[in-house]
């Protein structure tokens, strides 16, 4: 009963007005009419019957009033509100927009405001009426109060769509050339996720993000250089084109990081092919090697460089090394020189590459070989051995030991006396020996069944002893897991119990976190640890270890070879 009523008194207040000392502006009694239209839409809201007996009055409203002055504005303005928040007809939400695309024109900046935020609330339940104020709403880009281009940026981004995108990446990318700085990164980003979803093709796709790295390089996202790298190595049609369109950018603008590294990179990957300088897709481009090298030296030596782009442009020049056809001294000078360099990271790459020089030339070119592409996303495998992993979890009778700090600090690269070790970082681990088996191979339920390689001791020192023991899983022929089993029949505690390995470089090794690191005197609960070694040639073990421990107050670490594994654990 209450809703006819609010309808009688507003079509009242629409048509004829209750008196003329109430009305502001021709509008009579505004006042009145918003608390009426509010409590409309409070009556409204998910009520199919009273949404139906207001619907004409509120076209009636919508249609009549006056929208020259402040007060029909904010009349038209609830009545837009209440029309999109209760089930009101499809032809009166599309009459609600239009009302906001007219506001978009208003001289106000303020109702400009209030039209631009409630587009784009209305833009995923109404797409198709908003979409025919674009052109409006693209014009609000370019307003100099920075709210309204925000929000005209937002409206805008939430507009494209596989039908528009072209045009509406045009607009948008004018307006980041020009746009104030605070809404670049913004921008950038908005403009990389719409190409990434609605890109009509790879080359489309490749030079909307080498115009937006060009304009804003500096504002994208973190994982832009990784996307484009990506793409490209996807494209094998498009890598000659690439190459050229990036060396060309980057001999016009060495500034903007995330560019110089992705042309870096791809010069690097491809750069045989910018030498060929024949490409139908692009203008004829005539590089010199000594180009390309002076191009890579002046990356290394600019200021703006970060490091990390410094190390993109080490990468690169050693990567020509192999598809250049000219004399390779000038880039093993540049990468001598930062073998001194102050930057760790960048020092430790070039002693490498300067190693591969002087010791292993003969693999260089199997070494510095085209990156194989990445594939992006986690895979179905994956997210199952995540679950499996947190199902496992969840099931361990007690919480894993914190790995201690000091294992971390050890390096185990030069174990067999810089034979080109294999370590791997430690990973949680399930306490249980039986347990770590099935989380490992994703075996069932069941207990494996009993080794029948015999066990080895390896170590024995003042009561504590470490033993080996040995499993192959019979559908794995060249995996062997080793179980590392520490007692301790002394009559004080071992205390900061490490044990590291390292296998040759034809190993894969994983070495597992241990299921603590105390081992309790005289007979206590042993501490065990699993050694995950994959041996696809199926060659004679050669295992080192390093134990560091304490024991009766003082420190000790042993490291020793282990020669003597049992045949069965390899043959």
């Amino acid at each position: 009963m209450v809703v006819p009523k609010l309808v009688q008194i507003l079509r009242t207040l629409v048509t004829t007005g209750y008196s003329t000392e109430h009305s502001i502006c021709g509008i009579s009694d505004p006042f009145l009419q918003v608390q009426i239209l509010r409590l409309l839409r409070i009556l409204g809201r998910n009520h199919e019957e009273s949404s139906e007996s207001m619907n004409d009055l509120l076209a009636q409203v919508a249609t009549n009033t006056d929208t020259s002055r402040n007060a029909g504005s904010a009349v038209l303005f609830e009545t837009v509100l209440t029309i999109m928040d209760i089930r009101s007809a499809a032809g009166l939400r599309v009459l609600a927009v239009n009302i906001l695309g007219r506001f978009l024109l208003n001289s106000d900046k303020n109702i400009r405001y209030v039209a631009l935020t409630s587009l784009l609330r209305l833009v995923q339940s109404d797409h198709s009426a908003v979409q025919r104020h674009r052109p409006t709403v693209v014009e609000c880009l370019r307003e100099p109060d920075a709210s309204l281009s925000r929000r005209a940026l937002e409206l805008s981004l939430a507009l494209v769509n596989s039908s528009n995108v072209r045009a509406m990446t045009q607009e948008l990318q004018g307006f980041l050339e020009s746009c104030p700085h605070d809404l670049r990164a913004d921008c950038a980003s908005g403009i990389l996720l719409a190409a990434e979803r609605f890109a009509p093709s790879k080359r489309w796709h490749i030079d909307t993000i080498l115009r937006v790295l060009t304009t804003a390089g500096s504002h994208v996202r973190d994982d832009a250089v990784a996307n484009l790298t990506q793409l490209i190595g996807g494209a094998q049609e498009l890598h000659a084109y690439s190459v050229r369109r990036l060396y060309s950018a980057l001999a016009q603008d060495i500034s903007q990081q995330p560019l110089v590294q992705v042309a870096a990179w791809c010069i690097g990957e491809f750069g045989d092919l910018l030498l060929e300088g024949s490409c139908e897709e692009t203008e004829p481009l005539q590089v010199e090697e000594e180009e390309v090298l002076a191009l890579l030296e002046r990356v290394l030596q600019s200021h703006m460089s970060l490091p990390a782009t410094r190390g993109y442009a080490l990468t690169a020049l050693m990567k020509l090394s192999t598809r250049l056809r000219g004399d390779n001294n000038r880039i093993r000078q540049v990468v001598s020189i930062y073998g001194s360099c102050l930057d760790v990271e960048l020092q430790q790459r070039a002693v490498e590459y300067n190693t591969l020089f002087r010791k292993f030339d003969h693999m260089r070119a199997a070494v510095l070989e085209k990156m194989p592409l990445v594939e992006r996303g986690v895979s179905q495998a994956d997210e199952e051995a995540q679950e499996s992993k947190a199902a496992t979890q969840l099931l361990e009778p007690a919480p894993v030991p914190t790995e201690p700090q000091a294992s971390k600090l050890l390096d185990l690269l030069d174990l067999l006396d810089g034979s080109s070790g294999d370590a791997q970082r430690q990973h949680p681990l399930d306490p249980s020996p039986e347990g770590t088996l099935i989380h490992l191979l994703d075996l069932p339920c069941a207990p494996p069944a009993p080794a029948s390689i015999p066990d080895l001791k390896v170590f024995e020192r003042e009561g504590l002893q470490l033993i080996l023991s040995f499993v192959r899983p019979p559908g794995t022929p060249t995996l062997l897991l080793i179980t590392v089993t520490a007692t301790n029949t002394s009559e004080g505690d071992v205390t900061h119990l490490t044990c590291q390995a390292a296998v040759p470089k034809s190993f894969q090794l994983q070495l597992q976190a241990p299921s603590g690191d105390t081992v309790p005197a005289q007979g206590g609960l042993p501490v065990t640890q699993l050694l995950r070694i994959l041996n696809p040639n199926k060659a004679p073990l050669r295992l080192k270890l390093r134990l560091t421990y304490n024991h009766f107050g003082q420190s000790v670490q042993e490291i020793f070879e282990v020669n003597n594994l049992p045949a069965e654990t390899w043959q």
